[in-house]
């Protein structure tokens, strides 16, 4: 039975295991700041809801998630946003960072920017054959963001995050499984399917040691997430503050504004 939580996402709750959808499909699942805070407010209750022993994102419609909404960033960049605007972005990844509960990914369509880059914070990925993954961030101008930086080489290895991150490469299904991004990949429209009967199976162990087993995952690699946030948080802050690299008149004239 499905349960809505916000008109940006929607939630499902499956044999303990909650579901999150991104649903703006007319924005291809772009993140705003009420999607940050809606994304942000299922992950807490989560957490603090015994009944839930694992969740899975996903998206609904023909896309993962296209990632930021361009348009608030555009507003971010030339600081033209209202206040608040961005703060539920740093509110997502402080939870993603400290989230002791098995997390899953089925990843469809596209995932593009966060779509990507939150994969680095999922515990299991899976994705449709189909899928496709790309962090465009030195084409448009920007840094990493959560905490990617560090994320990707982690789990992909360096040649490979160099490729996404740098070159702002398409990764394939296949290359996000083989450099270690996603466990796996599924036959086209099934990864939601298969992504559920994981999680299932995980959800059906001791909480007590799933949880233990998260935490202490979590541990070794905390203060290095943290110390990488606070270098792109950085980076960004200076990016902005410079008008002869502000990402936001570019951005702008490409959407039209």
């Amino acid at each position: 039975m499905s349960t809505p939580h916000d008109h940006r996402i929607e939630l499902e709750f499956l044999d303990e295991v909650l579901v999150i959808a991104f649903d703006r499909p007319e924005a291809r699942n772009a993140f705003d700041t009420a999607m940050y805070r809606a994304v942000a407010g299922a992950l807490s209750g989560a957490l603090e809801d015994d009944e839930v022993h694992a969740v899975v994102l996903t998206g609904r419609g023909k896309a993962f998630t296209s990632g930021q909404d361009l348009r608030e960033m555009v507003a971010i960049a030339t600081g033209d946003s209202v206040t608040g605007t961005g703060l539920g972005f740093t509110d997502l990844l402080d939870l993603l960072q400290r989230f002791d509960k098995p997390l899953l990914a089925a990843v469809h369509g596209v995932g593009m920017g966060l779509g990507c880059s939150i994969l680095g914070h999922v515990d299991l990925v899976l994705l449709d054959e189909s899928a496709r993954l790309r962090v465009p961030f030195a084409e448009m101008g920007v840094p990493p963001e959560a905490g990617s930086s560090v994320l990707l080489p982690a789990r992909m290895g360096w040649q490979q995050a160099s490729a996404a991150l740098l070159a702002s490469e398409w990764i394939t299904a296949e290359v996000a499984v083989s450099s270690g991004l996603a466990l796996r990949t599924c036959p086209d429209g099934t990864v939601l399917a298969e992504t559920l009967e994981l999680a299932r199976s995980i959800a059906s162990f001791p909480t007590h040691a799933t949880r233990q087993i998260k935490r202490l995952m979590l541990a070794g690699r905390g203060s290095a997430v943290a110390d990488a946030r606070r270098r792109e948080e950085a980076a960004f802050a200076a990016l902005f503050a410079d008008p002869s690299v502000n990402p936001g008149t570019q951005l702008a004239a490409g959407l039209g504004d």
